[in-house]
């Protein structure tokens, strides 16, 4: 009989679980949040400030977190306020500042589009912004199941499963619900599965969100959203009626619409990660090396497709096989997706001209095989991938670079 192997360390995970918040807790972390969402806006205005002195005098003066570092140690000193408050999740919220505009900047200087960018760091509202604090190892501990922190705020976590080892850091953050959760940081384990010496090609699309060489593991739409349309769109309507004028303050029958539709976004988008949760643990349960098209459908959302696309979560359930295969150590690998549904998965041969995307049969003019589009386009990906499965014939397709999951 087969017997997994002892699990091993790799990479880190979070664990999240629910809080229980009391009136005094929940008063302490907006609290501690007025203090580190001063400091980002402060942020702002230094970076910015910083920018138009460098390009109307021509210098290169820097604006890096040790000089943000240094503008906080100053603030604290001067302002009894912000002392008030611990200064580990202040000190976290500039590192998570320097990281967006670094982000920023490495978009400006590889040229991607616009669209494709990631914005420079903007200011966070009072009535917008959503709490999130970040708390170093020193700055929390668990004690008699309840986590303590920095600043004396204790809150009571809802333990659904116990923690496998002890926890780096923890963010604390409130949803668009109200609900509070505190997301760990834990070393991730991987825990092998019994080998099944079977191989799985995936291909993405539209129609079917996820088609293999596999037909009993191809994963239909589910169309969690399209289901609750009609219940969004009664909600858009109540907060279009109740909408406030510009600067005044939302009414309390506009805030319950948006919060009736949070709660339906909320439900479709833990619909959505269910079903692809368990459609991975499947296809990972049952083979051992994975080729999996790296298709990045961020330009659907510019085409007809985008409604359909955006139901499908097409990166969220990529993420959860990546993830999934991760945990169980199993073979990802990610193959590029060009030229996949002009390669013909018998023989190599490459059609001369792209295929319509009404055209759902793949004919091979070299061989004259007939397949199902998504089935052929699954099959190239184990060719590429070097996982020729067995019965096939012909020669592996010449194409795209592969790379390994990380």
């Amino acid at each position: 009989m087969t017997t997994s192997a002892p699990a091993r360390d790799t990479g880190h995970a979070r664990w999240t679980f629910r809080l229980r918040m009391p009136s005094t807790a929940c008063s302490a972390l907006a609290g501690e949040w007025d203090r580190c969402r001063w400091v980002w806006n402060e942020c702002v205005a230094k970076s910015k400030a910083v920018h138009l002195h460098n390009k109307a005098t021509g210098e290169k003066r820097p604006c890096g977190p040790a000089q943000l570092d240094r503008m906080l140690s100053a603030a604290r000193q001067t302002t009894p306020w912000l002392r008030e408050g611990s200064s580990v999740p202040q000190q976290q919220i500039i590192r998570d500042f320097g990281r967006s505009r670094a982000k920023a900047h490495t978009d400006i200087r590889e040229r991607l589009p616009m669209r494709q960018r990631a914005g420079m760091p903007k200011w966070k509202k009072k009535r917008d912004a959503l709490p999130t604090l970040n708390y170093t190892r020193r700055g929390f501990r668990l004690k008699n199941g309840r986590l303590h922190l920095a600043g004396g705020i204790v809150l009571t976590v809802v333990w659904s499963r116990d923690l496998p080892a002890e926890p780096s850091s923890v963010r604390v953050y409130q949803d668009s619900l109200g609900h509070w959760y505190a997301s760990f940081v834990v070393p991730a384990q991987v825990q092998p599965l019994p080998r099944t010496g079977r191989v799985i090609g995936i291909d993405w699309g539209v129609k079917e969100t996820a088609t293999t060489t596999s037909d009993s593991h191809d994963l239909p739409h589910a169309e969690h959203g399209r289901k609750a349309k009609e219940k969004l769109t009664r909600y858009e309507r109540m907060m279009a009626r109740r909408k406030p004028a510009k600067g005044q303050p939302a009414s309390k029958g506009y805030r319950e619409a948006k919060k009736l539709r949070a709660k339906a976004h909320r439900k479709i988008a833990r619909q959505r990660q269910d079903t692809g949760r368990k459609w991975a643990k499947k296809v990972v349960r049952d083979h051992d090396a994975i080729a999996v098209e790296d298709f990045r459908p961020k330009f659907l959302a510019q085409s007809k497709m985008a409604r359909k696309a955006a139901d499908a979560a097409i990166g969220a359930t990529k993420r959860a096989l990546i993830e999934m295969g991760r945990k169980h150590g199993r073979d990802i690998r990610l193959v590029h997706p060009a030229h996949a549904t002009t390669d013909c998965a018998h023989c190599g041969a490459r059609a001369k001209h792209r295929m319509p995307l009404g055209e759902r049969t793949h004919t091979c003019t070299a061989c004259g095989t007939e397949t199902p589009r998504d089935k052929n386009s699954a099959r190239v990906m184990l060719h590429r991938a070097g996982l020729t499965p067995a019965g096939a014939k012909g020669i592996r397709p010449s194409g795209a670079p592969l790379q390994k999951a990380a």
